[in-house]
C-alpha cells in the first residue's frame, strides 16, 4: 500500500482563514437565516481524540451502483430521466495533497427540479427511476466519481419569485463520524447561480467561483455523458467553503 493512504490524519493546528470572504451567519435575505444564526460569540474548540480517531470507513460498505444514480434506483433494464452527467474531482488538504479513504455522499432534486421526499411540495413530476442519492468512497490519490442527471432548477419559499439554481449537495466524512462536512455544486455557464439568494449572501465572487464546477469536455463520453470537475479543499486558505463548519475538517 503507497504512503499516501498510509499518512495520519493531522492532528496539530490548522492554516488560519479569512473569515471575511465567508457568508455572514445573519443574512436577511436568506430568511432561515434569521432563525439559525447564532445569539452569542463563536467558540473554536481544539479536536478531539474522538473526532480524529475511528469508526472509520471502508469499501466494504458500498454498493455496486452505490456511485450511479442513473440505474441505483433504476427499475431492471430502465434509467432516470435527464441530462446524462458524470461528476468527479479529488479531495485534499489544506497543502494540496489527496485524502483518501474519504466517504463523498450526494444528493440532488431530479432533472425536474424535484426531490424524493415525502415533505416535497414542488409540481414538478417525480422521476420513479431516480433516488437522487449515492456515495463512493475517495482512493488512495483523493479521487472521486459518480455518474447522474444534471438536476433541473427549483422554486422556494424565501420571497416572492426566488429559485435554486441546479446544484449537488456534498457531505464528506473525514476519519470519524464528528468529522463530516457539507457544502454544494454549482454548474459552470448558469445564469441563476448569480441571482439566488443563499449565493448572495457569500461576499466574495470568488469565493462563490470556488463552488461552480467546470464543463471538462475532456472526459466527456461521446453519446453518452458530459463531465464536471469539482475538486473539494477541506481546510486552509484555499478551502471551499462549507455550510456547517468555516473551519473545515
Amino acid at each position: 500500500m503507497s504512503d499516501i493512504s498510509n499518512r495520519k490524519p493531522e492532528t496539530g493546528a490548522f492554516f488560519a482563514r479569512d473569515r471575511a470572504w465567508h457568508p455572514p451567519a445573519y443574512a436577511p435575505g436568506y430568511k432561515t437565516s434569521v432563525l439559525r444564526s447564532p445569539q452569542r460569540a463563536l467558540l473554536s474548540l481544539d479536536s478531539t481524540i474522538s473526532e480524529i480517531t475511528g469508526p472509520v470507513f471502508g469499501h466494504s460498505m458500498i454498493g455496486e451502483l452505490d456511485n450511479d444514480l442513473i440505474h441505483n434506483f433504476a427499475r431492471p433494464g430502465e434509467s432516470a430521466i435527464g441530462e446524462r452527467i458524470i461528476v468527479h474531482g479529488r479531495v485534499l488538504d489544506e497543502r494540496g495533497r489527496p485524502v483518501s479513504g474519504a466517504l463523498v455522499e450526494f444528493w440532488q432534486a431530479n432533472a425536474g427540479g424535484r426531490y424524493r421526499h415525502k415533505k416535497e411540495t414542488y409540481l414538478a413530476a417525480i422521476d420513479p427511476n431516480f433516488g437522487g442519492c449515492g456515495r463512493c468512497i475517495t482512493d488512495e490519490y483523493g479521487q472521486y466519481s459518480f455518474r447522474t442527471i444534471r438536476p433541473g432548477a427549483y422554486p422556494w419559499p424565501n420571497g416572492v419569485n426566488d429559485w435554486r439554481p441546479a446544484h449537488i449537495h456534498f457531505s464528506i466524512f473525514g476519519h470519524g463520524f464528528a468529522q463530516r462536512l457539507i457544502t454544494q455544486m454549482y454548474f459552470d455557464g448558469d445564469p441563476m447561480i448569480w441571482k439566488c439568494p443563499i449565493v448572495g449572501t457569500i461576499p466574495d465572487k470568488a469565493a462563490i467561483e470556488q463552488l461552480i464546477a467546470p464543463l471538462d469536455w475532456g472526459n466527456t463520453i461521446p453519446m453518452d455523458a458530459r463531465a464536471y470537475k469539482f475538486d473539494i479543499v477541506l481546510r486552509g486558505r484555499r478551502s471551499i467553503l462549507f455550510e456547517n463548519r468555516l473551519e473545515g475538517n
